[in-house]
């Protein structure tokens, strides 16, 4: 589909094209969490230039609509999310700290309540979680949430079980938490099966002190992975856009 601006129109070129997208962002085109086609191919679909797709992407940027991943993509973030009064400006950060404190007891409790029905189904949920692993959907979390689910739900505590599946729902609504989630579940996916392994090893000998260090220990290395992608997308950020300012004021595009 063409979707061809109006060079004629008063309105700045790039932002006509950054309404555009926004438009088919809000009618479900990009859904939220999809990545946007590459500057070529939205070039081609609004007849302009790639400078300009650059200056609507950023346009959209600060609008809160979609985060720049250097070297992966630009994604589609939520509008304006609220969740139980949780804006966008939750750190993914705050949501694991808090993890490490509810999950790591909730692992303790449950070690002395688990049934084998339970044990049987976190088992299966390991199975799917090397199977994702396999098919290259390192990025899914599916099998993980419903570890970590069947763990709550050993606890006998409904509070507790709800108060965790809450933590999910953060993790996952949010754009910019679910985005570092996947960016750190992308990170040594082998190792991140054997800490998940040694949780059930702690909860199948029924130890609640080895079953709070295992999930501990699952978030403190979640905890390091997360440090060094938000380290590595800062500097990849301030090099977009000292490559932004070079363009922008480059002497080829002065005299042009």
């Amino acid at each position: 589909m063409n979707s061809s601006v109006n060079a004629s129109s008063s309105k700045r070129l790039y932002r006509q094209v950054a309404d555009s997208l926004l438009d088919l962002i809000e009618s479900g085109e990009y859904p939220a969490g999809s990545r946007l086609p590459a500057e070529r191919e939205l070039a081609e679909r609004f007849g302009v230039s790639r400078p300009t797709i650059r200056e609507a992407v950023i346009a959209l940027e600060a609008k809160g609509r979609v985060a720049v991943k250097t070297g992966s993509g630009v994604y589609v973030l939520e509008d304006n999310v609220e969740i139980k009064g949780l804006g966008p400006s939750v750190s993914p950060f705050e949501v694991i700290e808090t993890r490490v404190f509810i999950e790591g007891e909730a692992a303790a409790l449950a070690a002395t309540l688990i049934d084998k029905k339970q044990l049987a189904e976190l088992k299966e949920a390991l199975n799917e979680m090397a199977l994702e692993n396999n098919q290259d959907d390192t990025g899914s979390t599916v099998a993980d949430r419903k570890f970590h689910a069947i763990i709550s739900e050993a606890t006998n505590n409904k509070v507790l079980s709800l108060f965790i599946s809450q933590l999910w729902d953060v993790q996952e609504k949010l754009s910019n938490i679910r985005l570092a989630h996947q960016a750190v579940c992308m990170q040594d996916t082998q190792r991140r099966l054997a800490e998940h392994k040694a949780i059930y090893d702690a909860l199948e000998q029924g130890s609640p002190n080895a079953a709070r260090v295992a999930m501990r220990n699952h978030f403190s290395r979640s905890l390091m992975a997360l440090h060094e992608t938000a380290e590595l997308e800062a500097v990849n950020e301030v090099r977009r856009k000292v490559s932004q300012m070079k363009e922008r004021f480059s002497f080829e595009r002065m005299v042009d």
